[in-house]
């Protein structure tokens, strides 16, 4: 018998719509009519007036009309081919075009006499007077839109044309019901949502986004979006609580937990004893704990974790701690193996485990033999059988995807274990509450007494050799230094100093002084072999990429030069700058920049220069940034919205989680509605 063909998509009973673009569509989350009407426009171009060349202004986009007096074919240099320049003449002036790249049909439409429209960037030219490049021809009979022409994200094999005509579709035989209450609308000024949502497609002449009414609809839709958000996630914590979990309590526990805490070498922070506590009464519970440590640089989340696993291993379960990258991993194993002695063993797992040591460990947990195991991305693979695992503590939790933390979860077919995350990405807590409302958080915002903060200072490029002379003074007495490149190798597009180029320089100023490389290509026994001398102390100045942001434990690494520091983001600046701070001895963080910086890019220096708390410089960032540039934190793990702007929208959050509350147990089938439109398994997830 033979099997029935798959259904078709409702899609493909629309003119140009085939299986192949079905596919190319639901690469943009569009697998229904409706669908079209959340794909939002990026940007807009205004065709619907022509703009006279003389009132062109450079940095503007444009629409011009008139008559092809002049065309040009010129060579470029040797191989590097021809141009055309074609000069084109209205009433007011004379506009250049320029095309790099054309061929014969472009030519036999931009002949002298001919008249055309054209739109594109104008730019001026070294000649004076204005130019586009590559601009786009349009027949000058075709009638001016009457609305903005939107430009939307888009794939491989689907054009802004066909986008457009869809959408327009979707608008015309698709019927929105309003779903918000006229109180609410009222309170936030927001328009009907059929209303709001055409406007945002087809917006008219002049209404550009700066307009009182433009902004209303975005927000409206921002509302939508973030209800439908609140409400995944409170549904996602409504689920959690359905779950069992080993209640991790009682005497042998305590004693545990006690008898670590005895041997630590320092007393915790007010801070830690909070949020030890915190933990413990969610590990008591017969419910799976989703607790998420939010932390700055240092403020010692490893401990509140140790502290949480001695508890597991202590009642007799095992626990397991997944870290992003294997030095990292290493160095939790390295650290914690001496704190756990005579409580439970401390194991490693990694890519780079022999096979022969893999089994034998994997025959002690199949057994439920309580332990400590370390691990990286191995620990979620079927082949690492957890059958007792009580407590999961994923380190930098960014950085691993919410199916694999899944996998974790299914370890165990008799429950559900303890979840515990931890990021040293700090946000704003109110940007924290509404990001993971359904997570448990636990706040780390107090350092460790003895801490002393690091001197950051800012330095062109042009003053490195000064610095050079200063390094190896510092290495001279005895003192170690991280030297930070943001590349590899050198790359032609991007003239920055690669990690590569900087050793082989500084080798070469600095022949007396030892010098080390390390980055992410290197086979991990190099890598293994560079940190280790680095650690001994017999390498001075280890030369790295951002493989070294987080994990690396060096108290005697006092110094920390970042190269290109305009390039990174400020989280990452703060992330690097925590790994020295360590030990008794003044540290100090020189921030290398090129020249000429941008008026952003010095305010973003100067705030790490200014601030050392992570959760004031999260702050400044995301206003920085501004609105629309969410990006600004998705290192934190923080999930991407489409038209939601946690900073911009943060006033919405508030009433969007309260109104998600009363919907999530007054009206299930409409939120069903709402997380199909906004929060499709496809762009975001909640957490594992």
């Amino acid at each position: 018998m033979s099997a029935s063909p798959p259904p078709r998509s409702p899609l493909e009973q629309w003119a140009g719509i085939g299986p192949a673009t079905v596919e190319r569509l639901a690469r943009l989350g569009i697998e229904q009519p409706e669908d079209f009407l959340w794909l939002l426009p990026l940007r807009y171009e205004d065709l619907t007036r022509v703009t006279p060349i003389a009132a062109l202004t450079a940095g503007s986009e444009a629409l011009v009309e008139g008559e092809i007096v002049r065309v040009e074919e010129h060579t470029r240099g040797a191989g590097a081919g021809k141009q055309l320049i074609v000069h084109l003449a209205d009433a007011s002036g004379t506009l250049v075009g320029r095309w790099f790249r054309y061929y014969p049909s472009t030519q036999q439409k931009l002949k002298a006499g001919r008249r055309w429209r054209w739109y594109g960037e104008v730019r001026w030219h070294y000649f004076g007077g204005v130019e586009m490049i590559h601009p786009r021809l349009i027949d000058p009979k075709t009638p001016l839109p009457a609305t903005l022409t939107p430009i939307y994200p888009s794939v491989e094999g689907l054009n802004q044309p066909h986008l457009r005509r869809w959408v327009a579709k979707a608008l015309a035989v698709v019927a929105l019901d309003e779903w918000l209450d006229d109180e609410t609308r009222q309170r936030w000024h927001f328009p009907a949502l059929p209303n709001a949502v055409r406007l945002l497609h087809q917006p008219p002449a002049g209404l550009v986004p700066e307009k009182p009414e433009w902004r209303a609809a975005r927000a409206r839709l921002a509302f939508d979006e973030l209800v439908a958000q609140q409400a995944s996630m409170r549904r996602a914590r409504l689920a959690r609580l359905t779950c069992a979990a080993p209640a991790i309590s009682g005497t042998d526990a305590d004693r545990a937990e006690r008898a670590l805490a005895a041997r630590l070498p320092f007393t915790l922070t007010n801070a830690q004893r909070r949020v030890v506590g915190e933990i413990a009464h969610d590990l008591a519970l017969p419910t799976p704990m989703h607790r998420l440590v939010l932390g700055d640089v240092g403020s010692g989340k490893t401990v509140v974790a140790a502290l949480a696993i001695a508890r597991a291993v202590g009642a007799g379960f095992q626990a397991a701690l997944a870290a992003p990258t294997e030095i990292l991993a290493e160095q939790h194993a390295q650290k914690l193996a001496p704190w756990f002695e005579g409580v439970a063993p401390v194991e490693l797992i990694t890519a780079s485990t022999p096979a022969r040591v893999r089994q034998a460990l994997n025959e002690r947990l199949e057994q439920g033999e309580p332990m400590v195991v370390v691990g990286t991305h191995a620990l979620f693979e079927t082949r690492t059988p957890l059958p007792r695992l009580a407590l999961a503590v994923i380190d930098e939790q960014h950085r691993f995807g919410v199916r694999q933390r899944a996998r974790l979860r299914e370890k165990s077919s008799a429950w559900r274990p303890h979840l515990l995350m931890m990021s040293a990405t700090p946000i704003p807590r109110t940007l924290a509450m509404a990001c993971y409302a359904d997570l448990d958080l636990s706040f780390l915002d107090e350092r460790p007494p003895g801490r002393k903060p690091v001197t950051t200072t800012l330095l062109p490029l042009s003053r490195k050799a000064e610095l050079i002379a200063r390094v190896r003074a510092w290495c001279a007495s005895g003192k170690q230094v991280y030297w930070v490149c943001p590349l590899i190798e050198e790359n032609e597009t991007l003239a920055l100093n690669a990690a590569e180029a900087v050793f082989e320089e500084l080798r070469h100023a600095m022949p007396e002084i030892a010098i080390a490389l390390l980055h992410g290509r290197m086979g991990h026994d190099e890598k293994q072999q560079v940190m280790r001398a680095f650690v001994a102390g017999t390498v001075s100045i280890l030369v790295a990429t951002t493989v070294i942001e987080v994990g690396v434990d060096v108290p005697n690494a006092s110094l920390m030069v970042i190269e290109h520091a305009e390039r990174f983001g400020m989280a990452q600046l703060h992330q690097l700058r925590g790994r020295v701070g360590r030990g008794s001895s003044e540290s100090f963080c020189v921030l290398l920049y090129d020249e000429p910086l941008s008026a952003v890019a010095r305010e973003r220096l100067a705030t790490l220069k200014r601030e050392s708390d992570g959760f004031r410089i999260a702050q400044a960032d995301l206003k920085l940034r501004g609105p629309g540039e969410l990006t600004g934190v998705r290192q934190s793990g923080v999930p991407m919205m489409r038209v939601a702007d946690l900073t911009r929208d943060e006033a919405l959050i508030p009433a969007a989680q309260a109104l998600a509350d009363k919907l999530v147990q007054t009206q299930p089938e409409l939120v069903d509605r709402l997380i199909a439109r906004w929060v499709p398994h496809a762009r975001w997830a909640p957490h594992a």
